[in-house]
């Protein structure tokens, strides 16, 4: 029986303003692809990000391009050949996983030996901003054990020092989304260390973070912008102590997979990311973090209004995915 696809694009409305050192935006816009084999259908969401050279026009295009070779049948691992890394991609392999799942009888995570599932420690993130806005973001959210605080300005020693006094009792992640440079990341190393924190995303741009190989590493430093799929890896030994495992980078659970376990292979801590996108995107991200070591899946909890059903959230810890939602 023929499988058919339909794509479809949606937003939803974030909580306020979401800033990060590249931008500002009030709304997350996802596209969903449903993929239907008779009466069974699978799902995949994705969020197209304007850094890596995707719109939302061009990501449905290249959806959609696929329809025959899914109409004939095309399988995961044909799809890795198929199309590069990134948002489309994502949105297909996630959708052939639910529908896997949903004709078969047999779960997604039984299908990666995810199980038993267990309820996941996330982070939330903290907007950029200035020092007293993000005391004040700290501050509501003291009681969360791990946060992320979004920096990349002239003054993010201040930043840090603000929300580290406003949250003294949570671990926090700095992201600085390549926002520091050669002439300031020592300094700024040694600060972070100062006032215990835990881990640092993507302080220099990729491509030129070659300076990481020369410096102490005081807090342990995580490729998100430089890493996407397992063959990013090999170059990264040595600069990296960890990375960030997003499925709109790698594209797709499946190359996720490949992912963490190469990243393990060769001594990186793991962290599984996310874009501000809905339940239907993070639900397959839960499986994949099920033994990371740091989580950073609170889309949902950036939005104003979440799909439903979505994941569950209680405080910080959400909930493996109902199979209504997802896998």
């Amino acid at each position: 029986m023929a499988r058919v696809i339909s794509v479809e694009a949606e937003r939803f409305p974030i909580a306020g303003t979401f800033t990060i050192s590249r931008g500002s935006k009030t709304e997350a816009e996802v596209i969903i692809c449903t993929i239907s084999q008779g009466s069974r259908a699978g799902r995949g969401e994705c969020v197209p990000y304007k850094h890596y050279g995707e719109t939302m026009d061009g990501v449905r295009t290249a959806i959609e391009a696929m329809r025959e070779r899914i109409a004939d049948g095309i399988d995961r691992a044909a799809l890795l050949d198929a199309m590069p890394a990134g948002a489309a991609r994502n949105a297909i392999d996630c959708a052939l996983w639910d529908l896997e799942a949903k004709i078969s009888g047999t779960s997604v995570a039984h299908a990666i030996d995810a199980v038993p599932l267990r309820s996941l420690e996330t982070a939330y993130t903290l907007s950029l901003g200035e020092p007293g806005a993000m005391a004040a973001q700290a501050r509501a959210n003291a009681a969360r054990p791990l946060l992320k605080v979004k920096i990349g300005g002239d003054d993010d020693i201040a930043r840090i020092r603000a929300v580290r006094e406003a949250a003294p009792a949570s671990r926090i992640i700095l992201d600085a989304n390549e926002g520091w440079s050669d002439d300031n990341i020592a300094a700024n190393l040694a600060f972070a260390a100062e006032q215990g924190i835990a881990l640092i995303e993507q302080p220099l741009p990729a491509g030129r973070d070659g300076i990481l190989g020369h410096i102490a590493h005081p807090v342990p430093i995580c490729a998100d912008e430089s890493v996407h799929e397992a063959k990013d890896l090999a170059s990264l030994a040595g600069l990296y102590d960890a990375v960030n495992i997003k499925l709109d980078k790698a594209g797709g659970l499946t190359a996720a997979l490949a992912l963490r376990d190469r990243a393990r292979e060769l001594g990186f801590g793991v962290m599984v990311g996310c874009m501000v996108g809905t339940s239907l995107a993070m639900a397959p991200a839960v499986l994949l973090a099920q033994d990371a070591d740091f989580v950073d899946l609170d889309g949902p909890l950036l939005l104003a209004r979440d799909r439903v059903p979505g994941l569950l959230y209680q405080g910080s810890l959400v909930s493996p995915p109902d199979p209504a939602l997802w896998g």
